[in-house]
């Protein structure tokens, strides 16, 4: 965690040096995506357009299906289901997705990453409620193949 922690803050230096808006670069195995964005007012991040979670409670004691794929948070971020307040969800449950489609985004640093599907399939469930943090390593959405 300690490295992956350096690598953020190193490639955060280099977008900060540059003035860039985005970066994306290989490190071994792991693809690390970073883009500025312009923060919404708090207020806004608050407000309706981002509702409380739907299916918070019911995901805490549904059963996983035995075939599903998980989508795991790369690191530890707020959950957006979407791009802005205003913009509709990238997915919602039901919804069928493809290898490389962007799925939500988590905020870590003031930086929005994408999060992309390594699974193709229906997306069966979305764990975290909008706006809620997520650590490295924990469940972001099912998907059934």
């Amino acid at each position: 965690m300690d490295e992956e922690r350096r690598t953020l803050e190193e490639l955060l230096g280099i977008m900060r040096e540059h003035d860039l808006d985005r970066i994306k670069v290989k490190v071994g195995d792991a693809t690390y995506e970073m883009v500025r964005r312009q923060t919404a007012p708090a207020a806004a991040l608050n407000g309706a357009a981002y509702a409380a979670p739907q299916n918070a409670d019911a995901a805490a004691g549904a059963a996983v299906p035995a075939n599903v794929k998980r989508v795991l948070a790369p690191l530890t971020g707020v959950f957006y289901r979407q791009a802005s307040p205003d913009a509709e969800p990238f997915v919602r449950e039901g919804d069928r997705v493809e290898v490389g489609q962007v799925l939500c985004v988590l905020e870590a640093m003031k930086l929005f990453n994408e999060i992309q599907g390594d699974y193709a399939g229906t997306v069966v469930r979305v764990l975290p409620g909008n706006g809620e943090l997520v650590s490295q390593g924990e469940e972001l959405f099912w998907i059934q193949p």
